[in-house]
């Protein structure tokens, strides 16, 4: 009545639900809202709690979290970043943990996302484990470290790419406090692509550059099939082309660098 005749505004039937605040919960903006109830809790001679209005972690949606880094009931590898590099396996689960925690940090039951915190941890070490033809146990150790998260020092993962003259890049897993903030603000950064490798060919495609004589004229991709094809007998010496494509399966070039491959003949190039 008070929405209709005092703010002039038409709710509609389908979109509009009414609740008792005290048996249940209100969703808006992915939180459960209600009110909360707890005889135990008693501040200055009252119990303070009950009544107020609270805002809450929706189980349903930790439950929905958690099944996108599960296979079977049990947290699994992620196939598509098998192929990356280890910086961007982290840097890619840490940046999707990061944001959803921030988001729900103003939660009273904050502390549920722990659950999360355990699935996605394990499948980051299991992706990485996957790519090295390795153990769990083994990843956790090479990238396990801690980290102070203001509340005291907390156990993260992270890799490290050092860089000359500057800082090194750092991509960290966890070592977030899983406690309510009434102030929280997200601060997160943009997340790496989650297919680095299959960008990147894009990327070099735009530079409009041959990757071995620089020249921007004919374009082609060269491909191998696999790179033990790079290894052929009777090579005295592995030329330029075969160094750079021994870290990937294809490299941009011109025409008659083109040629000079499929020929077998030395490349005009200005790589080293």
């Amino acid at each position: 009545m008070f929405l209709r005749d005092e703010l002039k505004l038409e709710l509609s039937g389908s979109k509009t639900l009414i609740t008792h605040a005290a048996g249940q919960a209100a969703r808006f903006l992915g939180y459960e809202i209600r009110t909360q109830h707890c005889n135990t809790k008693i501040t200055a001679g009252r119990r303070s709690v009950n009544g107020a209005i609270g805002l809450f972690v929706p189980k349903t949606v930790i439950r929905e979290r958690c099944a996108r880094y599960m296979s079977k009931g049990v947290p699994a590898q992620r196939g598509p970043l098998l192929f990356d590099d280890d910086f961007t396996i982290v840097a890619k689960y840490g940046s999707e943990y990061r944001g959803f925690v921030q988001y729900y940090l103003l939660a009273q039951d904050v502390f549920r996302l722990e659950k999360l915190r355990w699935v996605k941890e394990t499948s980051m070490l299991k992706t990485l484990a996957g790519k090295r033809k390795s153990t769990i146990t083994k990843m956790a150790r090479k990238y396990k470290a801690a980290v102070n998260s203001g509340t005291g020092l907390r156990t993260c993962f992270q890799v490290m790419v050092a860089r000359e003259d500057r800082k090194p890049l750092v991509a960290r897993f966890g070592g977030i406090s899983l406690k309510r903030q009434r102030t929280a603000v997200i601060t997160d950064r943009k997340p790496p692509l989650a297919t680095a490798s299959r960008n990147e060919l894009i990327h070099r495609l735009l530079a409009e550059r041959c990757e071995l004589c620089e020249s921007r004229t004919g374009l082609q991709v060269h491909h191998i099939r696999k790179l033990a094809d790079l290894n052929k007998p009777g090579r005295p010496e592995k030329p330029t082309w075969v160094r750079l494509m021994a870290k990937r399966m294809t490299l941009v070039v011109c025409d008659p660098c083109h040629e000079d491959i499929h020929a077998g003949r030395a490349t005009a190039t200005t790589r080293q």
